[in-house]
């Protein structure tokens, strides 16, 4: 099983018609890389708090549906966390906030992980609102003691972050406890490292998306490797980031490329073909394992 830890939220998404109208889609970066894993056909459980009102009932409802084992969630009253994104002409999204009071952020640290659990995945506004925040950062810290692997998402919401400065150190702390760091460009440029440097800081690979150029990855030994992203006509990027890291998730603890050194190329074209496909819909709406073959899009 993967776990994965994080936030689940509203998405708020633009819709042409009627004109101004907002359309409530479940979202949140940890919850899109749950659901994602679960269509994979990977078994997953979600590691988080979620609210008892109707947003939450749904989010459940959504994760429930997917497969997803719910035995990690929390459940309280607050409100359920709202984002809304802004829609460039392109699909690419940018996002404003609702969390004040909201049930998510008052995550508390679970005592033990289940047994068989493979991986641990954590990132985006669950790192940056206290209280949650610091108990995400112990149980990354707490599963990579015992030897768990893990990816780190930071996935940048820049509006959420008071003291970027802070962060930024805060983020350098947690690398020694990351054994995949994915990110985005704009995270990268955020963040204002290099993939040199945080490998040397502790992951073993970096994977960088880079929207319409594809994927890279730059590993400890010393290794790159680049995949074109798929054409597709894009409807929004909404979810496509959190569907690479479930493909990565699959692909690697799946031990893509068999017991030797793992065969990136075919893990990033894996990758591609999934995120290229959330982004032919409208909110996260991560693909099927069958409609992906090979790393490909099935016909």
């Amino acid at each position: 099983m993967i776990v994965v830890g994080g936030e689940a939220l509203i998405d708020l998404v633009p819709v042409e018609r009627p004109p101004g109208a907002l359309l409530p889609r479940p979202g949140g970066g940890p919850y899109n890389t749950a659901l994602a894993l679960a269509r994979l056909g990977a078994p997953v459980a979600f590691c988080s708090r979620i609210s008892t009102d109707g947003f939450g009932a749904s989010l459940l409802d959504g994760l429930r549906t997917a497969g997803v084992d719910l035995s990690l969630v929390q459940r309280g009253p607050e409100p359920t966390t709202l984002a809304v994104p802004s829609l460039a002409p392109d699909g690419s999204a940018a996002y404003g906030f609702y969390v004040e009071g909201t049930a998510d952020r008052l995550f508390r640290l679970p005592p033990a992980l289940p047994e068989g659990v493979r991986a641990l995945a954590l990132g985006t506004c669950s790192l940056v609102l206290e209280p949650g925040a610091s108990a995400y950062e112990t149980l990354l810290r707490r599963e990579a003691g015992r030897g768990l692997p893990t990816l780190l998402d930071p996935n940048i919401r820049p509006a959420l972050i008071a003291d970027p400065a802070a962060y930024r150190a805060r983020f350098l702390s947690w690398l020694p406890h990351v054994g995949v760091l994915k990110l985005s460009e704009e995270d990268a440029a955020w963040l204002g490292g290099r993939p040199a440097d945080w490998l040397a800081a502790g992951p073993s690979a970096v994977v960088l998306t880079r929207g319409a150029g594809g994927l890279t990855v730059w590993t400890r030994e010393g290794a790159e490797h680049s995949v074109p992203a798929r054409r597709v006509a894009v409807v929004d990027t909404i979810g496509a980031g959190d569907t690479v890291n479930a493909a990565l998730l699959h692909r690697l603890t799946a031990g893509a490329g068999g017991p030797g050194p793992v065969d990136w190329p075919e893990v990033l074209s894996y990758a591609a073909a999934a995120a290229a496909l959330t982004c032919t819909r409208a909110g996260a709406e991560p693909p099927y394992v069958s409609e992906l073959s090979g790393g490909r899009p099935t016909p």
